[in-house]
């Protein structure tokens, strides 16, 4: 049987993830709806999405440090493509990202924050490569692309995290 005061603990720190979460859904559909900024011009949606798990990770880094690093990574090689001159050719630095994000899974796995079975890193690989992969095009809808540039995506993906994330600890 598990320490009551460490039980209370991390339900605390989980409660608190949750609700920075919401906090940070809340400010970007808020900034969404007040800036309506072009996603192709500023395409910092994932990699706002990404931020936002990883200042949460701080909370309790064994939920969502693994997830944050790879989304941020791979956000910020996405921007970089679209804002091709900051770097040139950037567009090909997605597989850099990957792997730099697969290493920073490695040093978390070694800190202790996630175990051998964790399948998030894997997941979210195999969703960029969906949406990557030329073939899928007609199956996904034409518009998900500047969707996920946008700040509607951290501000509904963070929204709707922080809601599972909150109902799954009151369950608990």
């Amino acid at each position: 049987m598990e320490n009551p005061v460490t039980l209370s603990t991390t339900k605390a720190k989980n409660r608190r993830q949750a609700y920075v979460l919401l906090a940070f859904g809340v400010i970007f559909l808020v900034l969404a709806l007040i800036l309506h900024p072009n996603a192709l011009v500023y395409p910092l949606g994932l990699l706002l999405f990404g931020l936002g798990m990883l200042v949460a990770a701080v909370i309790n880094p064994q939920r969502l440090m693994i997830a944050g690093i790879l989304v941020t990574l791979i956000g910020l090689s996405i921007f970089l493509a679209y804002k091709n001159n900051i770097i040139p050719d950037a567009g090909n630095s997605i597989v850099l990202a990957i792997g730099l994000g697969l290493v920073g899974v490695a040093l978390a796995a070694r800190r202790g924050y996630v175990t051998a079975g964790a399948l998030t890193p894997a997941i979210i690989v195999i969703l960029v490569g969906l949406v990557e992969y030329g073939p899928t095009d007609r199956l996904l809808p034409a518009n998900l692309p500047s969707f996920i540039l946008s700040l509607w995506f951290p501000g509904l993906g963070l929204l709707l995290l922080g809601l599972v994330y909150l109902l799954v600890d009151s369950r608990r």
